[in-house]
């Protein structure tokens, strides 16, 4: 990461280093940049924060908890009672509550029931949902959707990151695609100086009349303004691209004017596994988040549907003067408190219509979920046939190209021998110009194609 940071002050300065010409920005290096630095990167990273924030609070449901109680009554100078209570109540996975809790209680008018030994009295226990809540309970589903909430951020983050890379993508290609026009449009008015000059030197020997300095002299003119146009286009471009520059502080940079892209045209061919991209879709981030949020409402629904059955929650306790004394009771011998409730709504009405409700939110988002993958493949299919589109495209309009070339290298050995005219060479050259200029455009439209085909298989940066 040090020579990466290292090779991009390098472009921002316009210095050279390693032997190797430092003002080209490779398009692997530029997407590693922007996939480090870039704050949608950095949001990101959030979101798995944010995922893992959600569980910790979930999971602080299952926290103990300490409490105490302080009650004391005095009048008329009589002490009416002194209450005092403290304990611990520590929540399990397992839906039983554990229990331990001190009393000591005094006063002329205690009530019997709250009378205990002088030096107080121990309880230690659990309680228990035989009933709702023994399978799943609020404690259990908040912690579980919250751990489907922090799966669901990784999926969030990558559809971010994916769509940071096709941005990224298309500034870059939109750049390179606008340096290779300047440089054709460059070559073109180096062609016609060329050009102009010499006409003008024949025309004062008397070999060629004064029309055809005219026609050089606007063809010069002609791609003079095409080459504004053309630097206009590369200054605009690059401003784009650098929107996607940050450094590792926060801050946005800005690469050296003479800071070149990479050729429209690879070294090697572009191979895109159309197979591979049919299976990855089936994984596609907005799938995935779809999934998730199913298995949400899957816990929604099993806790509604706990509704309906009757609560009944046992409680036990048992009871002693001193610590050493629990493990010498037994259940219901001696020195004991337990109880048992039970209620049940007569007609569920509530319950079921809450887990209807939750069934029917399933069903909902699923119907949505194959309508999403539905339309996915088909945009990958779109992007996948515009792929082979384009590079038959391209074949085809290299060819033309090259015959172009011949037609103008024809055309200039018959001005030469005085066959032909300074307008048709001009004309002949236009369309050469123009075509090339559209194959440039062919080769940079692939490039995104090809970042679309591996974004609507929801693949990106990876």
């Amino acid at each position: 990461m040090r020579r990466l940071y290292f090779t991009f002050l390098l472009l921002i300065f316009g210095l050279t280093a390693y032997g190797q010409n430092a003002d080209t920005l490779k398009f692997e290096t530029y997407l590693d940049w922007v996939q480090s630095y870039h704050p949608i990167s950095a949001q990101a990273d959030i979101l798995l924060t944010m995922g893992d924030m959600e569980v910790r609070t979930a999971r602080g449901g299952f926290d103990p908890l300490l409490y105490g109680n302080l009650d004391e009554k005095s009048y008329d100078e009589k002490s009416y009672y002194d209450k005092r209570e403290a304990g611990i109540s520590i929540p399990t996975w397992a839906g039983i509550e554990l229990n331990g809790a001190f009393e000591q209680n005094t006063g002329q008018y205690l009530n019997p029931e709250n009378s205990v030994p002088s030096g107080g009295l121990l309880s230690a226990g659990a309680s228990i949902n035989l009933g709702q809540g023994l399978i799943l309970d609020d404690r259990r589903a908040g912690l579980r959707k919250a751990q489907i909430y922090q799966q669901s951020t990784e999926s969030e983050r990558i559809g971010l990151l994916n769509e940071l890379y096709l941005q990224a993508t298309d500034a870059y290609w939109n750049w390179s695609l606008a340096f290779a026009n300047r440089q054709l449009q460059a070559e073109g008015v180096e062609l016609a100086e060329v050009r102009f000059r010499g006409v003008k030197i024949s025309y004062e020997q008397g070999d060629f009349p004064a029309i055809d300095t005219v026609e050089a002299a606007t063809q010069l003119l002609n791609r003079q303004y095409n080459l504004q146009k053309a630097e206009n286009e590369l200054f605009i471009r690059m401003q784009d691209l650098n929107n996607f520059l940050w450094d590792e502080t926060g801050n946005p940079i800005a690469l050296n004017p003479g800071t070149i892209p990479e050729s429209l045209q690879p070294d090697e061919p572009l191979v895109l596994n159309q197979a591979e991209l049919r299976t990855l879709v089936a994984s596609h981030p907005e799938l995935m988040i779809a999934d998730f949020e199913l298995a949400s409402l899957d816990v929604d629904r099993r806790l509604k549907a706990q509704q309906i059955i009757p609560v009944v929650k046992l409680k036990y306790n048992f009871l002693s003067e001193e610590f050493n004394q629990f493990d010498q009771a037994g259940f219901y011998e001696n020195n004991y408190k337990w109880g048992l409730s039970v209620y049940t709504p007569l007609m569920w009405r509530k319950a079921r219509g809450q887990t209807r409700m939750a069934e029917a939110k399933i069903d909902f988002k699923q119907n949505s979920r194959e309508l999403k993958e539905i339309q996915l493949r088909t945009k990958l299919e779109n992007e996948l046939n515009g792929w082979e589109a384009i590079n038959a495209q391209i074949n085809t309009y290299a060819r033309n190209v090259i015959a172009l070339e011949m037609l103008l290298q024809g055309e200039v050995r018959r001005f030469e021998i005085g066959e032909s005219s300074l307008f048709l060479v001009n004309s002949r050259e236009v369309s050469l110009f123009n075509a090339r200029v559209t194959l440039n455009e062919l080769f940079s439209k692939r490039k995104i194609v090809y970042a679309k085909s591996r974004f609507a298989a929801g693949v990106g940066f990876e």
